[in-house]
């Protein structure tokens, strides 16, 4: 059984859709699957080994042109090769990409619309790949914004599609008028078409079954699954916490507005002003979006404001030895998103390093909190409300740590990446003797 994961590059950035993908990849290899994971738009950026091939289908500059002008629409397949090189996707990913945020609403529609969209000929060329060379038995898109291809691909090669469903929504909800109702639209025409659908979690089973118009019962659950290295903590080693040292409060996310690091700032003040309570500091990482630089700067001089300039630092985007040391330097994590998460990836590093959290209530977080016991919720958006979540581990050390040492365990039992492997082959195999069937 051979798979194709197709998963859709995110411009240079650490994306979580991108890591969970790499991570699957290379645990269908370990379990023996032949797994080949082809990257979209631009080459991944992953923060363990790279798992993908060297090269791009729908390379992101040929998307950009052939959206904007019609002559790109029908230049040679040797000159679009030129533009889909690695080195200058990376190269044009550093200088943030040439897609205007006017212009992603029309171009979401385009990719939905697959073979009748601006596109097309990067549509025949995927096909090409697949049919000549790559020779999938099925096809596993890693998000449902590429469905754009699902028709083609099982109307012209016979095989099955499988979709992972990744936090779409936060993105298409964005899209301007008419853009957006359009491309849910088709969205949900794609949907119905699919062989199987994957979510990450519960909650977003149910949001996108409302949203796409699907049963429930349509959608697996397969929650992501952790690489646990050799050498990382186990469950019977939880680090002592306790000491005079400050109390670390920890940020590891995208540093943009709507992951809440400004909220947790707040909550970092209020915390210390609090003469009852042991010195608080905050310490945040995360890819940095050039854009979102200014929103950084921001958060910055209101802790300047406040007079706390020494205790808060932010460490870039480490790779994946730098991300583990720091996780397991924290005392406590946060992630205050302000909209729903589907995934909860960081916080479930965060636990495998023995940190317990305290987080919003809702989206993923409250089957997390609800199944694996790592921490504490708080009403979403409040920074006063967090502030009490935060305190009250900080009083109780025998509780933050008992949380920490639960949640570790659960994550070495239940979301390591061999499960996450076993239980996605069952859905191809379930899924090839479907496609089985007579039709």
């Amino acid at each position: 059984m051979r798979i194709v994961h197709l998963v859709a590059g995110a411009g240079g950035m650490y994306c979580g859709s991108c890591l969970h993908g790499n991570a699957l990849v290379a645990a269908l290899r370990q379990a023996g699957i032949d797994a080949v994971l082809l990257p979209m738009y631009t080459p991944l950026r992953t923060d363990e080994e790279n798992q993908s091939l060297d090269g791009v289908a729908f390379g992101g500059v040929n998307v950009y042109l052939q959206q904007r002008w019609p002559l790109f629409r029908r230049t040679p397949w040797r000159f679009d090769r030129l533009l889909d090189r690695p080195v200058l996707l990376r190269w044009l990913a550093r200088r943030g990409g040439a897609t205007r945020p006017d212009e992603l609403g029309p171009l979401a529609v385009s990719m939905l619309r697959g073979e009748d969209g601006r596109q097309r000929k990067e549509v025949e060329k995927l096909l090409r790949l697949l049919a000549d060379t790559l020779r999938p038995d099925v096809i596993h898109l890693n998000n449902a914004l590429l469905t754009g291809v699902a028709p083609a691909i099982r109307r012209r090669l016979g095989i099955p599609v499988v979709c992972s469903l990744t936090g779409e929504d936060a993105f298409l909800d964005k899209l301007p008028a008419p853009h957006r109702e359009e491309a849910w639209r088709l969205l949900r025409e794609r949907a119905a078409g699919l062989d199987a659908l994957i979510a990450l979690s519960r909650s977003f089973a149910h949001a996108m079954a409302e949203r796409l118009a699907l049963p429930r019962e349509r959608i697996d659950v397969i929650p992501p699954g952790l690489n646990l290295h050799d050498g990382e903590a186990s469950p019977s080693a939880v680090p002592d916490r306790a000491g005079g040292s400050p109390f670390r409060v920890g940020f590891f996310s995208r540093v943009a507005p709507d992951k809440g690091l400004h909220l947790l700032a707040e909550a970092v003040g209020l915390l210390a002003k609090d003469t009852s309570l042991p010195p608080v500091e905050l310490h945040a990482a995360g890819y940095l979006d050039p854009a979102d630089r200014p929103y950084l700067a921001e958060v910055e001089r209101r802790m300047v404001a406040a007079g706390l300039a020494a205790r808060f630092q932010y460490h870039g985007a480490p790779d994946w030895a730098g991300k583990t040391a720091l996780l397991r330097s924290f005392d406590l994590f946060s992630l205050p998103t302000l909209l729903p998460e589907s995934k909860g990836l960081p916080v479930l590093e965060a636990w495998a390093a023995g940190v317990p959290a305290v987080l919003p209530h809702h989206g993923v977080f409250v089957e997390l909190i609800e199944d694996l016991g790592g921490g504490l919720l708080h009403e979403p958006g409040s920074a006063a409300l967090l502030a009490e979540g935060i305190a009250a581990m900080m009083r109780d050390p025998a509780l933050a740590a008992a949380c920490g040492r639960r949640a570790q365990a659960a994550v070495h039992a239940q979301h390591n990446a061999p499960t996450m492997a076993t239980r996605t082959i069952e859905v191809y195999q379930r899924t090839l003797r479907a496609y089985a069937l007579p039709r």
